[in-house]
Formats: structure tokens, sequence, C-alpha cells
């Protein structure tokens, strides 16, 4: 079945939905209403669309398709006649399945009814003895034996390890060795590195790559990097009604449809992988003012280490923090902005302090607008990735799920109380683990030094025109 094109607004009273389907029958039309649900069929077109408020199919209820212009026009009436129905323009979240009851941990994917009754009774069938003990003595109040759980790693007996979004990929990096992917510091070993060893491969190839004089030289000659700084992001200054494009629309309908049900602590790492995410984008954009070119995907990848070295958050150790569960604690913001800071002073052509402090700023900016802006900015650097052709596969195991991730599941609120962190932040230099202010110092020392050398000169040379 094809999913086609659709478009959803409201009124007071209605949910107006109008579904693209060119050269139908108009009889053949099946329209369907289960509480917040809505289904239409139309060979060979297939739409089901989980509301946030019930509706209901009435006598004030239309269906109206048009010919000449393809489009069939549905008019439902609200349940609650005034009731605001949130986020209709956000496409895959409206073709998500209902929210499932299962336990946390799980990923659904979106699927028919009959699919999901069959998983649910193959996972039933499927399980073991010692679950099914454990099911009975819950039942039975038994006391079942337990241990105090240790602070050490789980032993894992399988060579390969997972990453990604949510830890939920694999196999992707087989066969690296014989790509050009310039961005992977895992080598052939990225399919078997442990969580420790990925870290310290990137933290070894960051010391390596780091460069005293390239940083001392752009600290003593920035004209040019000033001019970044003060360059302004279309993005953060367009103040013009926000509404998705077309080409935007197309990208979201073409997303899979996923449920994530994630803990906290997961949760707050997916906000803090987004910071760096959206730190990368800030960086690219910046440099280049708003122009990609052919080494944009390279820059956006090298600058995200959850990318280049499969190292995500969190990057700082737990503190207790009066932030809520899922949001995360300023020392988290800048373990996490220390990693991108380090990496944007080490990899890239312009490396600067002050630039990487404009790009938190933008940041900070892009949280506070909220997750429709978030989201047009990660579809912008989905399509970067996914035109590149060893660098897509960056965009299949983080930005495609979290471009669903962002748009069902992250809260506003949440966004825009880190924005407001982030606003205020300061990232010390130290916990950039090199000696910048030392490296500045000498810098401004050598150049107070020429000053007074060639002022010195000056005076010999007037003194000689004189004599």
């Amino acid at each position: 079945m094809i999913t086609p094109r659709f478009e959803c607004q409201q009124t007071e009273e209605s949910i107006i939905i109008k579904i693209y389907c060119p050269s139908i029958r108009a009889a053949d039309v099946e329209t369907h209403v289960d509480d917040t649900l809505f289904t239409v069929h139309i060979n060979p077109y297939f739409l089901r669309l989980n509301f946030s408020y019930p509706i209901v199919e009435d006598e004030q209820s239309t269906a109206k398709y048009d010919p000449s212009s393809g489009y069939l026009t549905v008019t439902l009436t609200k349940e609650v006649k005034g009731q605001v129905f949130p986020d209709l323009d956000l496409l895959s979240k409206l073709l998500a399945p209902r929210p499932s009851q299962s336990a946390p941990l799980i990923e659904v994917i979106g699927q028919e009814e009959d699919d999901a009754t069959d998983d649910l009774v193959a996972q039933t069938n499927a399980l073991s003895l010692e679950q099914d003990e454990i099911l009975l003595a819950a039942e039975n109040d038994w006391q079942i034996p337990q241990e105090i759980p240790t602070a050490d790693p789980p032993i894992s007996t399988s060579l390969t390890q997972t990453y990604g979004f949510l830890n939920l990929h694999s196999g992707y990096f087989k066969h690296v060795g014989h790509t050009e992917n310039e961005v992977n510091e895992l080598g052939p070993d990225a399919e078997t590195c442990t969580v420790r060893e990925r870290r310290l491969k990137r933290w070894k190839h960051e010391d390596e790559k780091w460069d005293e004089e390239h940083y001392m030289a752009d600290y003593a000659d920035d004209e040019y990097i000033q001019e970044l700084i003060i360059w302004e992001n279309p993005r953060l200054v367009d103040s013009s009604p926000f509404q998705f494009t077309d080409a935007e629309n197309l990208a979201l309908l073409n997303l899979p449809r996923k449920e994530y049900l994630t803990d906290t602590r997961q949760t707050k790492n997916l906000y803090l992988t987004l910071v760096t995410i959206l730190f990368s984008y800030a960086y690219e954009t910046r440099t280049t003012q708003g122009d990609s070119t052919p080494e944009s995907a390279w820059t956006i990848c090298s600058l995200v280490p959850a990318f280049s070295a499969l190292d995500s958050p969190p990057y700082s150790a737990p503190t207790t923090s009066s932030a809520t569960p899922t949001s995360p604690s300023e020392s988290d913001l800048v373990g996490a902005l220390s990693q991108s800071y380090r990496r944007s002073l080490c990899f890239p052509l312009y490396r600067s302090f002050v630039l990487a402090e404009t790009c938190r700023a933008d940041v900070a900016a892009l949280f506070l607008l909220g997750k429709r802006i978030i989201l047009r900015v990660l579809l912008e650097t989905k399509f970067i990735l996914d035109h590149h052709e060893v660098y897509y596969v960056y965009s299949k195991i983080w930005l495609e799920d979290f471009c669903v991730w962002v748009q069902s599941f992250a809260s506003d609120d949440t966004l825009r109380e880190i924005g407001a962190a982030l606003q205020s932040l300061q990232v010390p230099k130290l916990s950039i683990g090199w000696d910048l202010d030392g490296l500045e110092a000498a810098t401004r020392e050598v150049q107070t030094r020429e000053v007074d050398s060639d002022d010195e000169s000056d005076e010999e040379a007037e003194v000689a025109r004189q004599l």
C-alpha cells in the first residue's frame, strides 16, 4: 500500500485532512474513526493517523473528492469542541502508532495491527522456562533470591558491539576498512570496540591532531574568524510564521514509523547528543555562512564524538542536581560541549575558542526556538549526509532516528530549559584539556614584542633620515 501525501488543519469544531490521491474512484473511499485513530483506504492508498484527542464521525463530517486537483478532503468533528490539537504539522508523529503499554527499553516499530498481534503471540510463545518461573513466583508472591548489583559493567559474550541511536544499530562498519571513511577513528575495530575503548581511542586521536601552532596562528590572525563570528544565521533571525516546506514535508513522510520507550537516563543522554549534533551544525553553517560545500559532511561528522568514534554521552561523572530527571544538569552540558570544543580546535580549518563560544550561543538559540526549528535543522543536516557516498551511514544510525524522536517525543519545555542553561553556560578552558590560556598569553607576548620592535625600527629610520 502507498502512504499518500497529506496535510492537516483545524477549526474550533473540526479537523480537516487533505489527502493527495489522484486518479481514484470516489466511491471506493473507505474511512473509519476509532477514538483518536483515523484510517482511510482508497486502493492503492492507505493512511492511518493517530491524533492527540478523540474525533468523531457525525452529521457534520464530510468527505469530498476533487478529481481536478486529486485531493480528498475529509472533515471530522472534534469530540470536545474548541479543543486545540497540537503538532498537526508533525506528519511522522501523526503516522506513528498508538503509544504502546509495553515495558520500557523496547523499541516498537510501526506496523499493521495484524502484524502487531502476530508479534505479540510469537513473543508470548517464546517465553523461556526461567521467565515462566518468575511470572509464577510473582503471581504466588514467592520470595525470589536477589543480589545487590555491582558497579562492574556487564560481561558481553558477543564480539559485536551496538552503537548509534539508543544503541539500536550494528553491522554498518563491517567493511569500513575498504571505504574512504576519513571520519572513522576506530579503524577496522569499529564493530568490536567497547564503550571504554571508543572513548580512549577518541581522546588519543584528538591529542595527536592537536596543533599548538595552528591554534596560535588563528588566535593571532583572526580577522576572517571575526567575520564568521558576526555573521547572522537566517535560521535564528527569521521572524516569519513557521511552516514546513513541501520538501521538508516529503522528508518527514519518508521517515520510519517508530516508537521509542526510554528511561530517564537514556532520554537525558539523547538531549546531550542533540547538543553536540547542533553544535556541529552551528559550526559548519557559520564557517560556510550557510552555503554548504563538499566538505560540509566531513565537518559535521568530525565534530560529533558519537559519529566519528561512536562515543555517546554522558561525558561527565554523574552528579546530584536540581534539574528534572530527563533534563541535563550544568555539569552534563559542560561535559558535552567540552568534547565539541575540543574537536572544533583540532580538526577543522578555523580553530578558535571564541568561535566555539559563538557556536554555543547558536545552539542555545536553536533550543529556545523549539522542536520545529530543531527538526528543520536536523533535516537539513540529514540531507547533507544522505547525499555523501560514505557519510550517509551516520544519517542512518543517528539522524534518521533523531528526526523521529524530536518531533514525537522531545519535550518543548525541556528543550527551552536546556536553551536557557546554554545561554549563560561557561565552558572553562581547562575542561578542554590543553593549555589554551598559556598559548594565548604567549601569542600576545610575541605580538607585543613585534610591535615594540617595529616602533624601534621606525624611530631608527626617522633618526637616520634626519641625519
